[in-house]
């Protein structure tokens, strides 16, 4: 047996906006691994927050990693403009992709961590032809669009199923998830298979402050037994 670390990734969307670059330092020097930065367009989901100005805006701001996730439709003509703005790694989504083995294949050319996500309703099977070339898979374990949303219980079993895969495809890509998580969702989603946890309320909106958020994360789910 073996263990391994859980990635923390807050997300700034749940983040006060007035003073980003301080709760962003402040999440940094309480022991985070990496920001996720939520992208939304109002077209793929039905909701707006922000764009690669605000990528540059953190670039200087931390030496954390800048996760882009990008919620958006058609989002091959924006990679470039978040690579330049800083990103190290970009996720799109399957169900907004007209190419993904293109998409994919183009973040990787600018050597940046390639990522896909998944909604509740898509079919793990969705991902088959592209697992094997990805370094991170994000299941979302709510629909995405908004933040504070109740944790989708179902997906456990998809993080699993996803997870069994790349034990015999890909093991060294990242299997994250966001939505909901918790002191209370982060062990269950951890123990289903899950490397990296995306939270944002609990963290930013955590009711003794972000440290406090951080701290209750990683009690929850510091590591995990691996065979």
């Amino acid at each position: 047996m073996s263990t391994k670390t859980i990635a923390i990734a807050p997300s700034i969307l749940a983040a006060d906006f007035a003073r980003l670059g301080d709760q962003v330092r402040e999440a940094e020097r309480d022991g985070v691994d990496r920001i996720h930065v939520d992208v939304m367009d109002g077209h793929f989901v039905p909701n707006i927050s922000i764009g690669p100005l605000v990528v540059a805006a953190l670039r200087p701001v931390t030496d954390l990693p800048l996760e882009c996730h990008l919620m958006i439709a058609d989002p091959d003509r924006y990679i470039e403009a978040f690579v330049q703005a800083g990103a190290d790694s970009i996720i799109v989504h399957f169900e907004g992709n007209n190419n993904l083995h293109r998409t994919v294949h183009h973040i990787q050319e600018f050597h940046k961590k390639a990522g896909v996500a998944i909604n509740p309703a898509t079919p793990c099977s969705a991902l088959d032809a592209i697992i094997a070339d990805l370094d991170l898979v994000l299941v979302m374990t709510v629909n995405p669009g908004f933040g504070g949303q109740k944790f989708i219980r179902s997906t456990l079993d998809k993080i699993r199923t996803v997870q069994t895969t790349l034990d015999r495809v890909n093991p060294a890509c990242d299997l994250e998830v966001d939505g909901g998580i918790d002191g209370d969702t982060a062990p269950l989603v951890v123990e289903a298979g899950a490397n990296a946890l995306v939270a944002g309320t609990s963290i930013f909106g955590h009711r003794r402050g972000i440290a406090a958020g951080i701290d209750e994360l990683k009690r929850a789910s510091i590591q995990y037994r691996v065979v």
